[in-house]
């Protein structure tokens, strides 16, 4: 363990305090997500705040013991610890993966290389953490975005196209409902057919218990056997001896079938059509109802399509967000990307409602 150097600035000292609260609130994340959780997860996590309590000590060494006072926590630490405490793991998770690979001990001289190469081991930990998250929310997580996203950017660019060729309000209003209602029809159909057709061409491609009553009647050194296990990817040697196995288990009157568990698994991580369906026509209405909400209220002219942008910029913002959190990336260029196909698209009808219209009034 380091010893206290007597010829620290105030400076480095300051310094070492601020990486001294960040390791306490990194160990505090870890801890409070290993209470929500159980076996191998909770184990790994628990290792994780120990790891970050070996930093800690480093800190306090060079410190000289707990200051008398020490920095506030970050805005970042302090929302990540809201974020354990108040939502689910997968959000945590991917604000810490984050945090740990903006660890500053590569360039700092008094962290040792060890800390340093801790905090890329621990991005890559928690990153492994969070992926199990990230697969159990991507079918939900992927309706939401994409049917909102949707729902934003298309009725947005429909009312304000509509609203600059100088139409009536009623029928800009008329028009942004209509456009939610069969944007919301159609997203939900193409979603039911698309989970539907996945589910049966899934059961056309799963094999099936056809051939199990005549396993027992194969001549076991001549049959066709190993060329079912063959379409199914297994090596040719592997697949004869399997044939043998089953034929073998099939004449002595044991319980043999064709198809086994892995054949079977697909049909929870397609879920089903009606749901998909459902979801999809409310995620895309909740986003398309924002853009006609000025005129609904009745709002006109330039005031109803300002009001319409930033209404829509702040969910394009927020959706983007979430995005960046979710997938591990910066939050805030998520936001501004989403943010830029939304109103790029906006300006285009609008330009173009202008071009065949007679202007917003």
């Amino acid at each position: 363990m380091p010893e206290t150097t007597p010829i620290a600035t105030p400076r480095e000292r300051r310094r070492w305090a601020r990486y001294l609260v960040d390791e306490r609130a990194e160990a505090d994340v870890y801890r409070r997500l290993a209470s929500r959780r159980t076996g191998e997860e909770r184990a790994i996590l628990i290792a994780l705040a120990e790891a970050e309590g070996r930093h800690e000590a480093h800190w306090l060494a060079l410190l000289g013991g707990e200051p008398e006072r020490l920095p506030h926590r970050s805005a970042s630490s302090v929302i990540l610890g809201f974020m354990a405490t108040r939502f689910g793991s997968v959000f945590a998770l991917a604000l810490a993966q984050n945090a740990e690979a903006r660890s500053p001990y590569d360039d700092d001289p008094a962290a040792t290389p060890a800390m340093a190469a801790d905090e890329r081991v621990h991005h890559e930990v928690v990153r492994g953490l969070a992926a199990r998250g990230r697969r159990r929310l991507s079918g939900v997580f992927r309706a939401a975005v994409f049917g909102a996203n949707d729902g934003l950017v298309s009725n947005l660019a429909l009312v304000l196209g509509i609203g600059a060729t100088g139409v009536a309000p009623q029928f800009v209003l008329f028009s942004g409902i209509a456009g939610l209602l069969a944007g919301a029809l159609s997203m939900g159909a193409g979603e039911y057919v698309s989970v539907r057709s996945q589910r049966e061409l899934l059961e056309a491609a799963r094999p099936s218990d056809y051939a199990d009553d005549a396993l027992a009647h194969l001549d076991l050194d001549a049959n066709e056997l190993a060329l079912v296990y063959r379409t199914r990817g297994m090596p040719a040697d592997e697949a004869d001896a399997r044939a043998r196995q089953v034929v073998g288990s099939a004449r002595e009157g044991g319980s043999t079938s064709l198809v086994v568990a892995a054949d079977l698994d697909g049909d929870d991580v397609i879920g089903g059509a009606w749901r998909a369906a459902g979801s999809s026509f409310l995620f895309f209405a909740s986003g398309a109802i924002i853009p006609v909400l000025p005129w609904l209220f009745g709002l006109t002219g330039l005031a109803a399509v300002l009001l319409a942008l930033a209404l829509v910029g702040l969910a394009l913002l927020a959706t983007g967000a979430l995005v960046g959190i979710l997938s591990g990336a910066p939050p805030m260029g998520r936001a501004l990307r989403q943010l830029a196909i939304g109103w790029g698209a906006a300006a285009v009808t609008y330009v173009l409602g202008l071009l065949f219209g007679v202007g917003v009034a």
